[in-house]
């Protein structure tokens, strides 16, 4: 890949990555209410969609999507609705993912759940896809091989993703500690939920 290009693509992607959207915002969220370890398997299925959606849109399969855009929002609806269904539980103090009011393990929260949940925000989200589709294009060479070039783009655009899920997720988990010494757990679970209430109306009405 041409360095020029890539070393224009780092600080271009950094400053849209730590920018906030939903997949930080879920981040965050579940960095207060499961803790950062946890976090880290929603953040690869988050992952591996952002991967997935750069690579499509590197060959051409969203233009598939575009041109078919009842089966995007069907994703899209869905992944909406489940995100609703957690806030609202977690607003309610209920379900795996909310705080208990009493100390408690948490290790039951599925893995598989959380993964699918990272993955359905990742690659329901159309402005994530519009992003992709205008940004990578430009810093693509047409002279030399596409895969060598998506994969380092790819590659840079993962690690920036990580290292922003991981620095909301901390912000989360210092918020969790500071409400919790005023015993205020109740409160935690609504912002939280609240949280995840906004990122599902965010990912239907976008």
């Amino acid at each position: 890949m041409d360095q020029n290009l890539l070393l224009l693509f780092i600080p271009t992607f950094f400053a849209v990555s730590i920018t906030p959207g939903m997949c930080m915002t879920l981040a965050m969220t579940l960095g207060m209410t499961i803790g950062i370890r946890r976090s880290l398997w929603m953040m690869i299925g988050e992952l591996t969609g952002v991967a997935l959606v750069a690579l499509s849109a590197l060959i051409g399969v969203a233009t598939l999507l575009l041109a078919r855009p009842h089966l995007f929002l069907l994703l899209k609806y869905a992944g909406g609705a489940y995100l609703l269904y957690l806030g609202i539980q977690m607003w309610r103090s209920r379900g795996k993912m909310a705080i208990p009011t009493t100390p408690t393990n948490q290790q039951d929260i599925k893995r598989t759940a959380l993964i699918s949940q990272g993955f359905i925000t990742a690659i329901a989200n159309p402005k994530g896809w519009a992003f992709m589709i205008s940004l990578l294009p430009p810093f693509i060479n047409p002279n030399t091989p596409l895969l060598p070039q998506a994969g380092q783009l790819i590659a840079v655009i993962l690690c920036f993703e990580l290292i922003c899920m991981l620095l909301y997720a901390t912000g989360g988990k210092t918020l969790r500690h500071l409400l919790q010494q005023q015993s205020s757990v109740k409160i935690l679970n609504r912002i939280a939920g609240s949280m995840m209430m906004f990122v599902a109306l965010w990912l239907v009405v976008s």
